[in-house]
């Protein structure tokens, strides 16, 4: 650390100054800057440089833990803490989360058990269906996001955008998963207690489709924890610290999120670190 200072600043010292000031020898100092980096520098070197690779690639989004199974993947054995040594080195870290939704205030008319009982697997697709909407806001107005996430991959298999917080914005997104996913088998689909959720509208396009209707509790948010979980990484990852000017390039910017990043790419802890698709193509779906 030493000759690296003195390699750093003999542009404004003298060399001999800063050695007897650190107590080194110029021939120590001299003999370091020939020497051949280690097989250590040099393996950091390369796989640093893979690191930060991955955590841009991942939006900057990436921890330690998410970047080491990327290389992993690419073929590198190295150790976690290494990984998490070369990022504290280069300064990379994951963003932080930070929550804070607005209310709904609209009127509840019909409000299911909660049969789904914070059970946040599946054995199967198309079995436990979880969804919820946010906002996001934009300099013309709230951008309202809906979405499905099928429990057995965590993939999003249904969205829509709507300036709207109306039962059609929860509707067009439960079509859309219908659509993408064929009609369902014995579907349970597990909500918040919305008002967009226990509307006619929702809940006659649930029993035309033979899917059973779960809810969380009042007030409590672990009842629907993995789509908690979902909303919470869209606006880490992607959305927290931006500003749209309109609501269309929000738009472009979520389906980017879920289209293009979180189903196809995203690492998911609960899946072995695999993302979504890949989970769903191991098992021979997709």
């Amino acid at each position: 650390m030493r000759f690296t200072f003195i390699a750093k600043h003999r542009g404004i010292w003298p060399v001999a100054w800063i050695c007897e000031a650190l107590g080194v020898s110029r021939s120590g100092f001299h003999a370091w800057l020939t020497r051949a980096p280690s097989q250590r520098s040099r393996d950091d070197e390369e796989i640093g440089a893979r690191i930060r690779a991955s955590h841009i690639g991942s939006y900057r989004t990436y921890g330690a833990r998410r970047v080491w199974h990327d290389l992993l993947a690419e073929g590198y054995q190295c150790g976690l803490h290494k990984i998490e040594r070369l990022m504290r080195d280069q300064g990379l870290r994951a963003r932080p989360r930070r929550r804070g939704l607005p209310k709904d205030q609209g009127e509840r008319s019909v409000i299911a058990g909660n049969v789904l009982d914070r059970q946040f697997t599946a054995d199967k697709p198309n079995q436990k269906w979880v969804a919820d909407f946010t906002y996001i806001w934009t300099a013309e107005g709230w951008l309202y996001v809906a979405a499905v996430i099928d429990l057995f991959s965590r993939r999003v298999v249904g969205w829509s955008m709507s300036a709207t917080m109306t039962a059609q914005l929860v509707t067009d997104a439960l079509i859309m998963a219908i659509w993408r996913r064929g009609k369902p088998d014995a579907l349970l689909h597990h909500s918040d207690q919305g008002s967009q959720y226990t509307s006619e509208q929702f809940q006659r396009l649930m029993a035309d489709n033979g899917v059973t209707c779960s809810m969380s509790r009042s007030g409590n948010c672990w009842d629907n924890a993995a789509m908690e979980s979902f909303f919470s990484s869209l606006k880490t990852e992607r959305i927290g610290k931006k500003v749209y000017r309109s609501r269309a390039q929000a738009k472009a910017d979520v389906f980017d999120y879920i289209e293009c990043f979180y189903n196809p790419t995203r690492r998911h802890s609960t899946l072995g670190y695999l993302s979504p698709i890949d989970f769903e193509r191991e098992a021979g779906l997709a």
